[in-house]
């Protein structure tokens, strides 16, 4: 029989190397909370033996005893392996952090590691985690009354459960702790939850440049999570780029940034963000991108590179986590992230001062080709470098974007792609009526964006560059 160190197992070949098994114990219960250790069995697997006296569990007993903090009380006995004498010593503790002559150390493969003053209190935030979860933590001065059962059974009809009381729906969804309701009961279905969390609201604006020199607008929003998950897609969407495409004779609304990817990100910022931390989460439009902040980094040791490359996801709010589950808003799988990114392949990640931030990439118009469609049913196209196209897309919206509305920016799209453009193409692409076509142009004149060259007949309009 072969043994073999692992990060439960240690080996020692005699009680000479007492001090270094001390050491193990503690590294292996800082990871593992439980583990084994014999002596009498070198490193490599052989087993040697242990020469046994009167003394010798009672000594290892005592030296455990004496310099491993928390105190743990070992089953140390001896047994033969392969006809030769050794000592086991099976060892469990819950109470991590444990110190190894006033050192704490942690287990990594079969070495044992001395922690760093970071490392440690990451320990022991891990020890801790679920006595400081918020999400089920008690809202002291929240009562029955400030649920809202509409809410409530809008809730429970998607996730397939049947509505009775607040109180017996509440308990269902293991919102309640000895008859008090837990906080995720008032963020999620609360009347006003911003009456007893500060920070449940949405924080929105655009900027005009590619930072924050020139604010455009800003909107706050105060809620339930639901309704201000609603509302920052609403303003994303509002307030970036919408191209189209032709699908048949069907024209097809296409958003710069995939819906899908950022409504992924707005609901993993809501999920898992400190709910701990003052601060509201954010969305900042700018010129070239879009960013989605959330107070709180990365949870339970996680990095940037982990979370794109492995399906994996700690969860600071595991009750919130829960409850998105049940109507279908997140995976349990810990797919978000990858979602995101076969979506929006170039999505950028990254962590800030306290917060986590996602980074998407405005595309503005990267085609080059704007298929027009006109009275007749014919198609025509219009060329040209995409290079091109940008530039002169970005200088136009440059001079005032907060100015211009998301119709009157298709339409200095499709003049762009096609200077030749009728009134009633124009109308059939962006979908309003000839008549708004002509107060949009009218507006766009005014704003010094768009002029005609020659008469209405035969003539052509241009964008001013």
């Amino acid at each position: 029989m072969r043994f073999k160190e692992s990060e439960i197992l240690e080996l020692k070949k005699s009680t000479s190397e007492l001090k270094e098994a001390i050491i193990s114990i503690v590294a292996i219960l800082n990871k593992h909370q439980k583990g084994e250790l014999v002596f009498g069995i070198k490193n490599s697997g052989e087993i040697i033996g242990q020469q046994i006296g009167e003394k010798t569990i009672r000594d290892i007993s005592k030296t455990i005893s004496d310099n491993i903090e928390p105190r743990i009380f070992p089953k140390i006995e001896s047994q033969k392996l392969e006809r030769k004498i050794c000592v086991v010593v099976k060892f469990e503790g819950q109470e991590i952090p444990y110190f190894a002559y006033g050192r704490a150390y942690l287990r990594v493969g079969d070495e044992n590691r001395q922690l760093s003053a970071k490392e440690l209190e990451n320990l022991i935030l891990r020890k801790n985690k679920d006595k400081l979860r918020w999400d089920t933590a008690i809202c002291g001065e929240a009562k029955l009354k400030d649920i809202s059962s509409t809410k409530l059974k809008e809730f429970l009809k998607i996730s397939g459960l049947k509505y009775d009381t607040v109180n017996n729906s509440l308990k269902k969804l293991k919102l309640v702790s000895n008859g008090r309701l837990l906080n995720t009961a008032v963020i999620l279905f609360g009347k006003k939850p911003q009456s007893f969390f500060q920070n449940a609201k949405l924080r929105c604006a655009i900027f005009g440049t590619t930072d924050t020199s020139f604010t455009v607008d800003m909107k706050d929003f105060e809620g339930d999570l639901f309704y201000l998950i609603e509302r920052a897609e609403e303003y994303i969407l509002k307030n970036i780029h919408i191209g189209m495409m032709l699908e048949g004779l069907r024209r097809v609304d296409v958003p710069e940034i995939d819906k899908g990817a950022f409504r992924e990100a707005i609901i993993n910022a809501f999920c898992h963000r400190d709910y701990y931390e003052y601060d509201s989460v954010n969305i900042a439009v700018f010129k070239d991108r879009l960013e989605i902040r959330s107070p709180g980094l990365l949870y339970g040791n996680l990095t940037i590179e982990q979370i794109k490359s492995e399906m994996v996801s700690e969860r600071r709010n595991e009750l919130i986590a829960e409850l998105f589950h049940r109507v279908h808003f997140i995976e349990k799988w810990g797919r978000g992230i990858s979602l995101i990114l076969s979506k929006e392949p170039d999505t950028e990640f990254k962590e800030v001062g306290s917060h986590f931030i996602v980074v998407f990439r405005r595309k503005m118009i990267e085609k080059g080709v704007e298929i027009i469609q006109n009275a007749k049913g014919k198609i025509r196209e219009k060329t040209i470098p995409k290079t091109t196209l940008k530039k002169v897309l970005e200088k136009v919206l440059e001079k005032v974007p907060e100015k211009v509305t998301d119709n009157q920016q298709k339409i200095l799209y499709l003049i762009l792609a096609s200077k030749h453009t009728t009134i009633s193409e124009l109308a059939n692409i962006v979908g309003i009526s000839e008549r708004k076509i002509r107060e949009n142009i009218k507006k766009l004149k005014n704003k010094g964006l768009l002029r005609r060259i020659g008469p209405d007949k035969g003539g052509h309009w241009e964008v001013v560059k």
